[in-house]
């Protein structure tokens, strides 16, 4: 994060230090006379007090770093917040900096600092708050809809020529500028249109497709519904990487395999900024913190999946959702898969829960309502079950 702020530390008589977030000078000499030396050169100051004459030019060659005669660096200073809270003030070729300077940087940017720290600490907790709330924005099992929308561009104005004076008609090389202008703005109304009509035919097709494919969709095209249902899986930002493959039987029925994260993947610390200092404070998360966070996220996953599924095919009364880890095997050692959860849910026990108000809902409890196997503990520790089907 670059800081900038500005410090005028008092040297001797005639001598400051300049600090920015543009880098430090150090300005010698007396108002009217003056050597500033900074990150960009060395620079005479010359003027007469009282009279606003004023003149300043380079007396060096450039440098990237430039000290005076103790030897003071002057340098970008840039401040970042380590994932462990740990405030870092260094320089552009990332060299701590002298207390000194922190100090400054601190008296003068205090506030800036902090908002950066905060900053820090929210995207350290919302990666928790991600995991734990992916079920909120399920939808509601309504019937996909098609609305038409009118293309809202609008056509390109017919450009207004210029009309030649007499003077223009009559002098040869006037004449000839009017015509060449008038013929750019022709070709640019020309060039505008082709834009427009070509967005428009887009626009058209893909009102078009959108028609076609939500009347498949109503008709319970499977190859309609799968593609859409595809799509809709495909635009959900997962928080951690989630693999699901389903296929529809013919009974109005579909069928899930969820590839969920695994609890390594679980974030395994929470942040917060203490009312005084200027720091972050970051705290480890228990082994059953996390399992409690994972336990919520699994079955969050499964809810957002199952709830998608009755949004996007209409036809759908039934769909069983079976979700599995990789997990080492006691006995051989070897990796495999182990089902955690499995559920079979029918759309009109879903139709009952309260879509408006998922933020109510306990989200681990949510899918025990319908037939589900699970075997796992109050604190979240699960044991390998037999899917539904399997």
């Amino acid at each position: 994060m670059g800081i900038r702020f500005r410090k005028y530390i008092s040297l001797a008589p005639g001598v400051r230090i300049n600090l920015t977030a543009s880098g430090a000078s150090l300005t010698v000499g007396p108002r009217g006379g003056s050597v500033n030396i900074g990150r960009r050169g060395v620079y005479g100051n010359a003027g007469l007090p009282g009279t606003g004459i004023y003149t300043r030019s380079r007396i060096d060659t450039a440098s990237p770093v430039a000290k005076d005669e103790s030897g003071f660096s002057l340098m970008r200073v840039s401040i970042t917040v380590k994932d462990d809270g740990t405030l870092v003030f260094v320089d552009a070729q990332g060299n701590p900096l002298p207390e000194s300077v922190v100090a400054a940087a601190k008296k003068q940017k205090g506030d800036l600092i902090r908002t950066h720290i905060q900053k820090k600490c929210d995207e350290i907790n919302a990666q928790i708050d991600g995991l734990g709330q992916i079920h909120l924005n399920t939808p509601p099992p309504m019937l996909p809809k098609f609305t038409l929308s009118s293309f809202d561009i609008p056509k390109p104005e017919q450009p207004a020529l210029k009309v030649p004076g007499l003077f223009s008609k009559l002098i040869k090389p006037w004449r000839e500028s009017v015509e060449r202008e008038n013929q750019a703005r022709i070709e640019a109304y020309e060039a505008a249109m082709l834009d427009w009509d070509k967005s428009k035919a887009q626009f058209e097709e893909m009102q078009k497709t959108q028609r076609e494919q939500i009347g498949r969709i109503m008709s319970g095209d499977p190859e309609g519904v799968q593609q859409y249902l595809e799509t809709v899986l495909n635009d959900i930002v997962w928080p951690r990487e989630t693999k699901v493959s389903f296929e529809m039987h013919d009974d109005d029925a579909l069928v899930f395999e969820v590839d969920l994260p695994e609890i390594e993947e679980m974030p395994t610390k929470t942040a917060s900024v203490p009312q005084r200092g200027m720091r972050l404070s970051i705290k480890e998360m228990g082994p059953t913190q996390v399992q409690k966070l994972y336990m919520r996220h699994v079955h969050g996953v499964g809810f957002r999946i199952i709830g998608e599924a009755f949004s996007a095919s209409p036809k759908t009364n039934t769909v069983i959702l079976s979700a599995y880890s990789q997990r080492p095997n006691k006995a051989t050692g070897q990796v495999e898969n182990q089902y955690l959860y499995s559920v079979k849910v029918e759309r009109s026990a879903w139709s009952k829960i309260n879509f408006a108000n998922l933020g109510a809902l306990d989200i681990v409890e949510a899918l025990a309502q319908f037939e589900l196997r699970r075997e796992m503990s109050k604190t979240g520790v699960f044991k390998g079950i037999l899917p539904i089907g399997g």
